[in-house]
């Protein structure tokens, strides 16, 4: 009999950002990819229709929704995109997401680096193009939570 193979559920994942760096999220949304589709037809063409050929491909931002958080790392790389002032150009990194197979092991024993053999989008070039600070309340029990928002300039997307 085979084995069964059980696909990676969304829960867990790991994001690393630059040189190992990491910082836990509770959600990640928008990867994507498109291409532009490029029309045009030669006017002594015997077909009314256009011919189709690729265009530039493009990327949509990424938003990393987290706790609040105190890796002071990762904030200073934000505050390094944000700031009206800034020191240098805008500090781009490598950033990684990593999806996680539970049945390998426990969350706390994966490596700061994304494995092998993994599922892994790797976003190459990446800064961070907004910043959204928790909602304030203090008639709930809720968890700060503050977004940000990447934009990259290539994606690797996992087999």
């Amino acid at each position: 009999m085979p084995d069964l193979y059980y696909p990676l559920t969304k829960m867990n994942f790991i994001v690393s950002i630059g040189e190992g760096d990491m910082a836990a999220f509770n959600e990640v949304t928008g990867i994507d990819a498109s291409v532009d589709v490029i029309e045009f037809r030669q006017g002594n063409s015997h077909s009314l229709a256009p011919v189709k050929i690729q265009g530039l491909v493009k990327h949509g931002n990424i938003t990393l929704k987290m706790g609040y958080v105190r890796n002071q790392a990762f904030k200073d790389w934000i505050i390094d995109c944000v700031s009206e002032h800034r020191k240098t150009a805008t500090p781009r990194k490598q950033v990684s997401i990593e999806l996680i197979d539970i049945s390998e092991g426990s969350p706390e024993s994966v490596e700061s680096t994304p494995s092998a053999d993994g599922v892994v989008w790797v976003l190459s070039n990446a800064w961070v193009t907004k910043y959204n600070g928790a909602d304030l309340n203090a008639s709930t029990s809720e968890v700060a939570i503050e977004s940000v928002e990447l934009a990259y300039e290539e994606l690797t997307i996992p087999n």
